[in-house]
């Protein structure tokens, strides 16, 4: 089991920076594949970025290239996803996730991950 724990959320105005964490126990992330999504009420929650399994190559959603990196610390045990020029249409609930067995076409797909921490808020106001 892993247990996933975000932090670094908050208010922030636009072209402003945050960076979220992501700390993780129970077991080491090393070989997971670590992702961040985020949601809006009453949207489906949607893939923000991704590192797979223990693979240096990152992942993005289009809107964010160029702005957001994900990263990890292994001797830490921690993701993070370092967020620049954020826009209010980045608000939203953020949430780090994990998963062991997940493959390269499924990395986007929300429903695919395991593990999941309790979201973050984020609001960017213009």
């Amino acid at each position: 089991q892993v247990q996933l724990l975000e932090a670094g959320g908050g208010l922030v105005h636009a072209g402003g920076s945050l960076r979220l964490s992501c700390a993780a126990s129970g077991r080491t992330l090393s070989r997971h594949t670590v992702a961040w999504f985020r949601q809006t009420p009453g949207k489906e929650r949607e893939f923000v970025a991704a590192l797979f399994r223990s693979n240096t190559n990152a992942y993005y959603k289009d809107s964010v290239k160029g702005r957001f990196t994900i990263s990890r610390d292994n001797t830490k045990n921690t993701v993070y996803l370092q967020m620049n020029s954020l826009q209010p249409e980045d608000t939203a609930v953020y949430y780090c996730a994990a998963d062991l067995s997940l493959i390269l076409s499924s990395l986007r797909r929300h429903t695919e991950y395991d593990y999941w921490g309790q979201g973050t808020q984020v609001t960017v106001s213009s």
